[in-house]
């Protein structure tokens, strides 16, 4: 039979680890409520923006830069707009800091894995911009094998995801875009849809997927006579654009941010019933023992006062 000593140490190990995963339990739990109404109440407001982000681009004629004050690649909303051959992609992966959230981050990397084996396979170039440690850290091992490269990392966003945060990631990849070391953006992120499930997702972002009725529209001067613009279109859209963009990538900060922590809850869930299952197990294993040591201990004396008798 096993030692009773290192059943009862198993037992208060096994306590331990309960008590920790039922804190971070309950943390999470406490976290992604809040999170979970922060991206509902966003999803209204990005939803709008994108419409009348379409409506703006219908009603503008064709654009130049020539007029325009640009103080950075953002500012050069022309230049973004711009569609051309997609040589190299720049994904914008965005993971967490933290472990112990499950498969969380391991379907991040994975999607990701598989997006880079996609071009490579085309003959496309990958550069990573990517969001929290457990993906720098994961994707860090693979760059060689992949023949991928990371342009930027980014730490403290994925605790804490705000505008600010957002507005530099779009600095850093329109700066990318506009200069053609990138010809094309995408996100690598997860959407939030309930305590219990996520799914990880691919979003588009540059160049923008303009419909075609648009497309004519840009390039025949059309104006929509319901818009009146002040100062003037071009100056508005070179304000809108950015916007655009940065709410796209706040939004799948938020998104992650939520499904991060509802999976890191359902995991500690399920580690701290797996603790107790254990728990349970291993009393059952140490009264045995006990037990068994007992009526040892109990055999030994009858026979040692059978003995001393004859």
């Amino acid at each position: 039979m096993t030692n009773l000593k290192d059943i009862k140490n198993r037992i208060k190990s096994v306590e331990s680890t309960k008590k920790i995963t039922r804190a971070m339990k309950m943390v999470a739990a406490a976290k992604v409520k809040k999170a979970e109404n922060t991206v509902k109440a966003s999803r209204p407001f990005t939803a709008e923006l994108n419409n009348m982000f379409r409506k703006l681009l219908n009603s503008v004629g064709s654009y130049s830069a020539s007029t325009l004050k640009i103080k950075s690649a953002v500012d050069n909303y022309p230049e973004l707009l711009q569609t051309r051959e997609v040589k190299t992609v720049g994904l914008l992966v965005i993971s967490s800091n933290k472990g112990l959230a499950g498969a969380y981050n391991a379907n991040i990397v994975r999607k990701t894995v598989n997006k880079i084996e996609e071009y490579n396979a085309k003959g496309i170039k990958t550069i990573l911009f990517i969001v929290g440690q457990k993906g720098i850290s994961s994707l860090k091992r693979k760059c060689a094998q992949l023949n991928t490269e990371i342009a930027k990392t980014y730490l403290g966003v994925a605790n804490n995801p705000s505008g600010e945060g957002a507005k530099i990631i779009v600095e850093d990849m329109a700066e990318y875009f506009v200069s053609g070391k990138i010809d094309k953006i995408e996100i690598m992120t997860t959407r939030f849809k309930n305590m219990m499930s996520y799914f990880v997702e691919e979003w588009e972002v540059l160049p923008l997927q303009t419909p075609e009725n648009v497309k004519e529209k840009l390039h025949d001067n059309v104006i929509d006579p319901l818009m009146e613009f002040e100062p003037d279109m071009h100056n508005i859209l070179q304000k809108v654009v950015p916007m655009y963009i940065t709410n796209i990538i706040y939004q799948a900060l938020l998104e992650a941010q939520a499904s991060e922590l509802a999976s890191r809850m359902t995991a500690m869930s399920a580690a701290t019933t797996n603790a107790e299952k254990m728990i349970q197990t291993l009393s059952v294993e140490y009264n045995k023992s006990r037990q068994f040591a007992i009526t040892q201990e109990i055999i030994e004396v009858v026979s040692g006062s059978n003995s001393q008798m004859k």
